[in-house]
């Protein structure tokens, strides 16, 4: 597989309008509640949020802690988002990976999320992290239908 094929892609509907969802991205405090793959919990989030920034997201988990970096690429409220992302799943070398969220709201009020993660450097980072996303959004979406919805 090469390079500009590895490129993980996700879609979620969510029960909240953009603005809520990139709130969610926006503010360290929220991204510590959703920014977690799988049994993990919570997350260490510092962000620095305008272009040229960085953030830092250190995941607790009982098998140890994991961290992530990154810079903001594109801020473009509240439809997209682009981030470099500097994981510690994935050898330094070959680390600088970048994560793009589209938000497109909807008639009925939701919001439709995609989120592209590319640059990854080889079949088990692709798979790693497509799972690790596919669990993000789910507690993303949990956690943004709810609080829209209160």
């Amino acid at each position: 597989m090469a390079i500009e094929d590895r490129a993980i892609v996700q879609e979620r509907v969510i029960a909240a309008a953009p603005e809520r969802i990139f709130a969610a991205f926006r503010e360290p405090e929220q991204m510590a509640r959703w920014l977690v793959p799988g049994d993990m919990e919570r997350a260490s989030v510092e962000a620095d949020f305008r272009v040229g920034g960085h953030f830092s997201v250190v995941m607790h988990g009982s098998e140890g802690d994991y961290g992530q970096t990154g810079e903001y690429l594109e801020i473009d409220p509240p439809k997209r988002l682009v981030f470099t992302w500097v994981s510690d799943f994935v050898p330094e070398a070959e680390s600088h990976t970048r994560v793009a969220v589209t938000l497109e709201p909807l008639e009925s009020g939701h919001t439709r999320l995609v989120l592209v993660h590319d640059q990854l450097p080889d079949s088990d980072t692709y798979d790693g992290h497509d799972g690790g996303w596919a669990s993000i959004l789910a507690k993303l979406e949990a956690l943004a239908s709810k609080e829209e919805n209160t």
